[in-house]
C-alpha cells in the first residue's frame, strides 16, 4: 500500500516534458504543471497563443509563476531521496562508521560529525547536507533565470539586427533617389559629381551592411552557446541532491563568463556628404524668423520622449525609462506661410534633444501637441546614452545620417508643399519631404530639451 502511494505521489511530481522530477514547477491556466525551464524551451519558437503540452489548451507565455505548494512537495521528495542515499553503506564514514550528514563547502565533500570537528576540517564552512542542497538548488535556479533572460535579450537583438538590415537597404534606396533629385534640380548637366556622391554612399553602405550581417551571425552563435549552457544547467537541476552538491562550479563560471560578453546591436550611420551649391540655393530664400511664443515644461510625456521610445525601446511599454528634463517649445504666432519659399536656420549645438520644422495651427492648439505628430512636419534628434538618432514625423521615419553639429537649415516650399532640412556645416541634405506633402497653412516650430536621467 505504502509503495503504491509513493509511486502515485512520485508520478504527480513528474514533468510531462522531461519525465524527471519537477524543477521550479509552474502551473499554467489549464491546471497542468511543468518545469519552468521545460516550458521555456518548449514554447521558445512558438507564437502566441501557445498550447499546453499535455491537453493542448491555449495558454500564455508570460506571467509564469512558481507553484509554491508543488515546489515544497518536490523539495520534500528530494530530501527524502537524499536521506535514503545518505543512510546507505556507501555514504558511511570509513573511519568512524557514522552517516555523513555534514557538507564541507570548501572541499565540497560529505563528512560525518567527528570528521567535521577534526583538525583538517575544523576551519572550513560546514552545514547540514539538507540545507546545503536547498541552497545549491536555489543558486542553480537563479543562474538559470539570469541565463534565460540573457538568451531572450540576445534573441530580441538578433531580430532587431535583422530588421535593421532591411531598413538600412530601404533607407539607402530612399536617400539615393533623394540625392539624385536634388542634384538634378541644382546641376542638370553635372552627372560626374552626382555619380561620385552616390558611389561613395554605396561603398559606405556596403561596409555597414557587412558589419550588420557579421553582428547578427555573432549573436546567433552566442545564443547557441547560451542555450547549450542553459540545457546543461537544466540537466543538473534534475540530478539527485547528492550529485547536485558536487559538480556545479565549472558550469556556473562558464555561464557567468558568457553573460558578461554579450554582443551589442549595431548603430549604422552614413557620413553627410556635401552637395555643391545646395546652401547657396537655399539661402536665396532666407528670412528672419521671430518665434514669439515660448512655453517651458518639465514633464516626461512629450514628442522627444515619444520618439526616444520609438527608437530605443520599441517593444516596451515602460515609461519610467524615458528622460525627464526641461523643454522649451517655440513657434511663430503671426500669419502662417501660405505661398512662396522661405529658408531659416537654427543653432542647436547646445541641445541634446530637439525638433525643428513646421506645423498646422490646429496641432499647436491641440492639448496633446507634445506627444502626437499629426499636423507637424518635424526633424527630430534624440539622444540615448552616447548615441543620437534623427527622425522625421508624418509618418515617423528614422534616418541613418550623421547628426548635424551646430546649425540646421529649414527650407519651406509652399508652392509644391515640400519641406527640406539642411546640415549647414556640411552643406548636406538631411531629408526632403516630397512635393504634395501638405497643401495648407503652416507655421515654423522648434522644440529643444535639456535632459537628465
Amino acid at each position: 500500500m505504502e509503495s503504491d502511494i509513493s509511486q502515485a505521489f512520485q508520478k504527480e511530481l513528474t514533468c510531462f516534458i522531461c519525465l524527471s522530477c519537477l524543477t521550479d514547477p509552474v502551473t499554467i491556466s489549464c491546471g497542468h504543471s511543468f518545469c519552468q525551464a521545460c516550458l521555456h524551451l518548449s514554447w521558445e519558437d512558438i507564437q502566441l497563443p501557445v498550447q499546453c503540452p499535455m491537453c493542448r489548451e491555449p495558454s500564455q507565455k508570460k506571467g509564469l509563476r512558481t507553484n509554491i505548494v508543488l515546489k515544497k512537495l518536490v523539495s520534500i521528495a528530494r530530501q527524502t531521496s537524499l536521506m535514503k542515499d545518505l543512510s546507505s553503506e556507501e555514504h558511511k564514514c570509513v573511519t568512524h562508521k557514522e552517516a555523513k550528514r555534514i557538507f564541507c563547502a570548501e572541499k565540497r565533500i560529505f563528512l560525518c560529525q567527528l570528521c567535521s570537528n577534526s583538525h583538517e576540517h575544523r576551519g572550513h564552512r560546514h552545514c547540514p547536507i539538507e540545507a546545503a542542497a536547498e541552497d545549491q538548488m536555489d543558486r542553480l535556479l537563479k543562474q538559470m533565470a539570469s541565463l534565460w533572460e540573457k538568451i531572450q535579450e540576445n534573441q530580441e537583438n538578433i531580430e532587431a539586427e535583422n530588421r535593421m538590415i532591411t531598413r538600412w537597404m530601404e533607407y539607402l534606396t530612399l536617400r539615393e533617389e533623394m540625392i539624385r533629385t536634388e542634384y538634378r534640380k541644382l546641376h542638370p548637366l553635372l552627372c560626374e559629381e552626382e555619380e561620385k556622391h552616390i558611389e561613395c554612399m554605396r561603398n559606405k553602405s556596403q561596409c555597414v551592411l557587412e558589419k550588420l550581417r557579421t553582428s547578427e551571425a555573432m549573436m546567433v552563435q552566442k545564443n547557441k552557446e547560451l542555450r547549450k549552457i542553459y540545457q546543461e544547467l537544466m540537466a543538473m537541476s534534475q540530478e539527485p541532491y547528492v550529485v547536485l552538491l558536487q559538480g556545479l562550479d565549472d558550469v556556473f563560471r562558464r555561464s557567468e563568463s558568457m553573460q558578461l560578453s554579450m554582443p551589442q546591436t549595431t548603430n549604422p550611420e552614413l557620413n553627410a556628404l556635401p552637395i555643391t551649391g545646395l546652401s547657396e540655393s537655399y539661402k536665396q530664400f532666407q528670412v528672419h524668423i521671430f518665434f514669439e511664443n515660448t512655453i517651458v515644461f518639465h514633464h516626461k510625456m512629450n514628442i522627444l520622449n515619444a520618439m526616444r521610445r520609438f527608437i530605443f525601446r520599441p517593444h516596451h511599454n515602460d515609461t519610467s525609462a524615458v528622460s525627464a528634463g526641461c523643454y522649451f517649445a517655440s513657434w511663430r504666432s503671426k500669419n502662417s506661410f501660405t505661398s512662396g519659399k522661405y529658408y531659416w536656420e537654427l543653432d542647436l549645438k547646445d541641445s541634446w534633444d530637439w525638433a525643428v520644422g513646421v506645423c498646422k495651427d490646429s496641432w499647436l492648439r491641440s492639448r496633446n501637441q507634445l506627444i502626437e505628430y499629426e499636423g507637424a512636419f518635424l526633424l527630430v534628434c534624440v539622444k540615448e546614452n552616447s548615441h543620437y538618432s534623427l527622425l522625421t514625423t508624418c509618418p515617423v521615419f528614422q534616418h541613418y545620417i550623421e547628426k548635424p553639429i551646430g546649425r540646421v537649415g529649414v527650407l519651406l516650399d509652399c508652392v509644391d508643399g515640400s519641406l527640406s532640412f539642411l546640415n549647414v556645416a556640411k552643406s548636406s541634405l538631411i531629408y526632403r519631404y516630397p512635393p504634395g506633402t501638405f497643401n495648407y497653412q503652416v507655421k515654423p516650430f522648434f522644440l529643444t530639451g535639456y535632459t537628465w536621467s
